[in-house]
């Protein structure tokens, strides 16, 4: 087991650390799950089939950030060991791993109906989208959390058949938790992210960074509190936002 953790193609999918992985399926999740007709069990192969694309479409875009990142990587302490900053894997062979992750998640789309193959084709652009913004934003975590949260979007259109206001609001909850996790997170790096000039929530906050996460926390709380409203949720889905 020790040496599957060390291959470089699992730390380059960051197959090493699954919480990235549950962060991605948990919005699609509870998405499926809250679309299902209520008093009836959520619908287990969808629920399957979303955690198989979690898997393979977080280390895409983890292989894909850190071919746009290689460089800056091995200028920050926490990724300089990462395969490419690090030279144990070549460019070229991170795009052949990431063509044959996202090759393996085409048949798992294809399954969905069309609208959520259309919109879950979509996601590729955040995907990509979010190693740049570190480089022209200090808000890359909103990046991060449009792109980890589509499951929302995804997940409602793959039950329903078509995207209406409770997933919005689900969409709009997930983005906030994710500002909240991840700006905790960017702190560690903010002294290396300073020096090499990437930008982030943590370093615009600052000082007020636990105000802002106070805000986000309202924000979250009070959509997931319409979410459930809207879809008729009684006393077990309030207990667990206290």
């Amino acid at each position: 087991m020790s040496s599957l953790r060390e291959n470089p193609y699992v730390k380059l999918a960051r197959l090493d650390k699954p919480i990235g992985t549950w962060l991605l399926y948990l919005p699609g999740a509870w998405s499926i799950s809250l679309a299902s007709e209520p008093g009836q069990v959520s619908d287990l192969w969808l629920l399957s089939l979303f955690g198989m694309g979690a898997v393979l479409l977080r280390g895409a875009g983890c292989t894909i950030n850190d071919l746009w990142d290689s460089r800056l990587d091995g200028l920050v302490e926490r990724s300089k060991s990462r395969p490419l900053a690090s030279g144990v894997l070549t460019k070229k062979q991170a795009l052949f791993f990431v063509t044959a992750q996202l090759l393996g998640g085409l048949p798992i789309l294809l399954s969905l109906n069309m609208y959520s193959q259309v919109l879950g084709a979509s996601s590729l652009f955040l995907v990509t989208l979010y190693p740049l913004a570190k480089r022209v934003t200090f808000w890359p975590q909103l990046v991060l959390g449009l792109t980890f949260n589509w499951g929302a979007l995804l997940g409602w259109v793959a039950v329903k058949g078509s995207l209406d206001l409770p997933a919005l609001y689900l969409y709009g909850g997930g983005v906030a938790w994710t500002l909240i996790y991840d700006t905790i997170y960017a702190h560690q790096d903010k002294h290396d992210d300073t020096r090499v000039g990437i930008r982030s929530t943590a370093l615009y906050f600052g000082d007020k960074t636990d105000s802002w996460l106070y805000f986000f926390a309202g924000i979250h709380s009070t959509l997931m509190l319409l979410v459930g409203y809207l879809v008729e949720q009684t006393s077990p889905y309030y207990n667990k936002l206290r």
